[in-house]
């Protein structure tokens, strides 16, 4: 037990974290300690890079109130497997979740999510299943890239109303 990491992470007021911060040492090397995050009620943005590395991070539960997941917010977090979110998310930000590559499914039909971004999902290498409601209105380029076991497995290079047709269909 004493070689395994633990550490928590508090997200508060959107947490937004800057460039530069992202790209520290100590930075780098404290999030990867992460193996939970805590988000502190009334807050409605996950903020850019909040979580960005946090490669010891296997779940998530985001909780309700929270509306948008901004730039990067979980970007390369390679051990996530599993996400819950809220009924209010409306957003889902530009590389969100990207190179979360043992992400196997992800499921927003409960929520509101209107929009996903550019490269949202892209090299999320394990990702099989992707379920999305019919609120979801926008579609930013590349969503899926690099999402091989996702079906169709060029899902990446459709147009995106393809894309989101065929997403509603297998619902």
């Amino acid at each position: 037990m004493e070689d395994e990491p633990y550490g928590g992470m508090i997200v508060h007021g959107g947490n937004d974290i800057s460039g530069n911060e992202v790209d520290s040492a100590a930075r780098k090397e404290w999030i990867k300690q992460v193996t939970q995050v805590v988000f502190f009620i009334n807050i409605t943005k996950v903020g850019d890079y909040a979580c960005t590395r946090a490669s010891n991070l296997v779940d998530v539960d985001i909780p309700e109130g929270i509306t948008i997941i901004t730039k990067s917010s979980f970007g390369g977090c390679s051990s996530l497997k599993d996400i819950m979110f809220p009924k209010s998310l409306t957003s889902i930000g530009n590389y969100s979740f990207n190179e979360c590559s043992n992400l196997g499914r992800v499921d927003l039909l409960h929520t509101n999510v209107e929009e996903l971004g550019q490269q949202a999902f892209i090299y999320c290498t394990s990702l099989r299943e992707m379920k999305v409601p019919n609120s979801l209105q926008r579609f930013g380029s590349s969503a899926f890239y690099g999402c091989s076991k996702l079906t169709p497995s060029d899902i990446g290079k459709c147009e995106n109303d393809a894309v989101v047709a065929y997403l509603r269909s297998i619902q």
